[in-house]
């Protein structure tokens, strides 16, 4: 009779097997589940282990698709407004699967719904909830963060020269179409700034960032544009990016002295620069100290030099007074041996001379011209060339006309070593037209300079001349002397003792 009373009350369900159901229909793991149902009959047994599933599954997956599942073959026009979202969503997940390139079926299937998805954000319809956004992040994350193959290119060249071709990716097709829906997410305006960076976090700016070391022109260029969206949306991501970019530069300058996407990197931190607020931050100012003017230092600068030039007067139209910084920095590392790099010096001097400061111009003009006097005696005509045409700038002639007192005396002697010796036309008769508007600005102190360089070359060879008669005596000394037949020498006999 107990037993039959027993068996009438409700039974308690075990937690294991809730825990095995609940797996077993949802096909996820349910190890958060920390708490045990109790029903009170079988039906009311089964909703509630119905309602496990529910649980679990709405915990795993996103709200959307959890609700219900749409095909992510169908099209757009072919499913009602209602249900597009949940079709975008199940797209993108469909998406975040990489297949070999050579399973053309289903890169091509894989192909024509990336670009679905593109055209539906495009066309304005697309919402990025929270589950978009992590959908979107996860596709992008899957599809570009990739390791490149060895560089085979010689690693002093620091990337393509302009006797290279650019190396474009056989799987550019494919990665076109996730850039421009990056490209997109990044530039709505309907996305969450604040949602979208738990997703786009420092770890992805991170794996952007290496894909900037890409071969592919193009897919450097994409990025480019994106990293400044991101950039410009993201305010809180702004201080770990320039760190970042930073970084790279670093060990581009320091380590390597290769990587691709050095112009990409300094043309976005130049539309960068233009935000700074002023007073500038002492953090801005040792970026330019300790990145920006050693990136002068690499053989391969002429490929980023462009770029490298216009954040360098970004930062002095900010800052004028940083204008003799940087002008000391690019005497430290001025080329001694490359005449290219010489030219790209030159004329980037040019244009920090075109806006530098009385002030700043007499801090550093003395050092200056000694390396402009190298260049106009140099045998390579174009520096020489370079040098002169520095003349024909209007407010350079100008500094130099308020200062003539201490430039003029350091021109004169490379202006006369020209005239005397050089092997090019074209330079002696720049050489001679600096020449005659020197005069022009101060004939008696070019008269007084060229009477001292008489007086010093006299007595350069006068010094010479000084010099070779001592070598000369001190030869003839050194010389080994002939031994005299009438000179005796005494010999004494050679005695030994004999041991008895």
């Amino acid at each position: 009779m107990l037993k039959q009373i027993l068996s009438k009350l409700p039974k308690k369900l075990q937690k294991s097997e809730t825990v095995d159901s609940a797996t077993n229909e949802s096909g996820n793991n349910t190890s958060r589940l920390g708490h045990v149902f109790q029903c009170t009959n079988v039906g009311s047994a089964f909703s509630s282990k119905l309602n496990v599933v529910k649980r679990v599954s709405s915990a795993v997956f996103p709200a959307s698709i959890a609700a219900e599942a749409v095909d992510p073959h169908l099209s757009f026009k072919d499913v009602p407004n209602p249900q597009k979202q949940n079709l975008f969503v199940s797209k993108l997940n469909y998406c975040c699967e990489v297949f070999d390139l050579n399973d053309m079926e289903k890169q091509d299937l894989k192909r024509q719904m990336l670009i679905d998805v593109v055209d539906f954000v495009t066309s304005g319809s697309a919402k990025f909830t929270e589950t978009a956004i992590s959908s979107v992040c996860k596709l992008c994350a899957a599809n570009l963060f990739r390791v490149f193959p060895p560089k085979s290119r010689s690693t002093s060249t620091g990337g393509e020269t302009e006797d290279e071709e650019p190396i474009f990716d056989p799987a550019w097709s494919h990665l076109q179409n996730v850039y421009d829906l990056l490209l997109h997410f990044v530039s709505s305006n309907s996305l969450d700034a604040k949602v979208a960076k738990k997703y786009l976090d420092h770890s992805f700016i991170l794996r952007l960032l290496d894909l900037f070391d890409s071969d592919d022109p193009r897919e450097r260029d994409c990025l480019k544009t994106i990293l400044h969206r991101v950039y410009g949306k993201f305010m809180i991501h702004r201080p770990f990016i320039r760190k970042a970019i930073s970084n790279v530069m670093y060990r581009f300058v320091f380590e390597t002295e290769r990587h691709n996407g050095i112009a990409e990197l300094l043309e976005i931190f130049g539309s960068v620069i233009t935000g700074f607020a002023l007073p500038l931050k002492e953090e801005h100012k040792t970026f330019l100290w300790r990145v920006l003017i050693p990136l002068h230092k690499p053989k391969s600068v002429g490929i980023y030099h462009q770029q490298l030039t216009y954040c360098i007067v970004q930062f002095i139209d900010k800052d004028p007074k940083l204008a003799s910084t940087v002008i000391k920095g690019l005497l430290r590392y001025w080329p001694l041996t490359n005449s290219q790099k010489e030219l790209m010096f030159l004329s980037e001097t040019e244009e920090i001379l075109e806006m530098i400061s009385m002030v700043e111009f007499q801090k550093i003009m003395v050092p200056l011209f000694r390396r402009i006097g190298y260049c106009l005696n140099s045998s390579h005509y174009q520096v020489a060339e370079k040098a002169h045409l520095l003349w024909n700038n209007e407010h350079i002639i100008n500094l130099i006309g308020h200062n003539r007192q201490a430039i003029i005396p350091i021109i004169i002697p490379a202006l006369e070593r020209n005239t005397q010796k050089h092997w090019n036309n074209a330079v002696l008769n720049l050489t001679l037209n600096v020449k005659k508007l020197v005069h022009e600005m101060d004939e008696e102190l070019v008269l007084a300079c060229q009477v001292d360089l008489k007086e010093e070359q006299s007595r350069s060879v006068a010094a010479a001349e000084k010099r070779r008669l001592t070598w000369e005596r001190l030869e003839n000394a050194a010389r080994p002397q002939p031994i005299s037949p009438n000179i005796s020498f005494l010999v004494e006999p050679a005695t030994c003792a004999v041991a008895g």
